[in-house]
């Protein structure tokens, strides 16, 4: 049974006091719940920006919260000013990054081929990539989300082998951060395509064990109704990962 993650993406938000201040209410939070909420089917991620990597791993080790980063780049070292390599992130106690997200794609004109390499470099150094994919508006409205989601996929995993694999998050990029959502059969369709995909290429028994997240606009008031959704493994989280009240709420909805 593939256990649910809860993701939070903090994109470019925090200063090192709001985001230890974010993971104390967390932590009180859990600790605060009943004993069952570490048994609950879900893990906590959080992936702040790297400046803030220190102070939060600082506060999150030992605990239920996870680490993760929002880059790499491909390479492990070498002359990338401003850049990230995986092993830095695993050294920094990360055990997640977020690759090909769709501002990554279209802020920074990061194509699949890279996406594929970083996620390539995630898995040479121990981190679970999770590769992000989703279609904009447009292809959506010329029927072409779940060719457009394909081709991304194909284009932005690595070759997969034993160990752990990556991670896919389904994103529809006009969702982000728009308050707009998916109808749950439209979601399902896309996450039941991705899982119908994996199996045509690793087989069943290793599609299985892949999560696909879903991300876009995921809140308390519908993050039940989507991660009842089959395939939905759990939620890649903007936003509401930025409120301890939100983010802890969405994790007790796996339940």
């Amino acid at each position: 049974m593939r256990r649910k993650l809860i993701a939070g993406n903090w994109k470019m938000n925090g200063l090192r006091a709001s985001a230890a201040s974010l993971i104390q209410e967390l932590l009180d939070g859990i600790s605060g719940a009943e004993p069952s909420f570490e048994l609950l089917a879900c893990e906590l991620l959080v992936c702040p920006p790297a400046c803030l990597l220190e102070t939060v791993g600082g506060l999150t080790a030992g605990t239920p919260v996870e680490l993760g980063g929002q880059d790499c780049h491909c390479a492990e070292a070498g002359a990338h000013t401003g850049d990230i390599s995986a092993v830095m992130l695993k050294d920094a106690g990360c055990a997640y990054v977020i690759l090909g997200h769709s501002e990554r794609r279209s802020d920074h004109g990061e194509s699949d081929a890279l996406v594929r390499a970083k996620a390539g470099a995630a898995l040479a150094a121990g981190l679970t990539p999770i590769v992000c994919v989703g279609e904009t508006a447009a292809e959506r409205d010329d029927g072409r989300t779940l060719a457009v989601v394909e081709t991304q996929l194909a284009g932005s995993l690595p070759e997969l082998g034993p160990g752990r694999p990556p991670i896919i998050a389904y994103e529809p990029v006009w969702a982000i951060g728009s308050g707009r959502t998916p109808s749950t059969s439209e979601v399902g369709e896309v996450h039941g395509g991705v899982r119908r995909w994996l199996e045509a290429r690793l087989g069943a028994e290793a599609a299985a064990a892949v999560r696909i997240l879903y991300g876009g606009s995921m809140k308390p008031g519908n993050a039940a109704e989507l991660l009842a959704v089959p395939d939905v493994d759990g939620g890649l989280i903007g936003g509401a990962s930025l409120k301890a009240e939100d983010f802890l709420a969405i994790a007790r909805a796996c339940g």
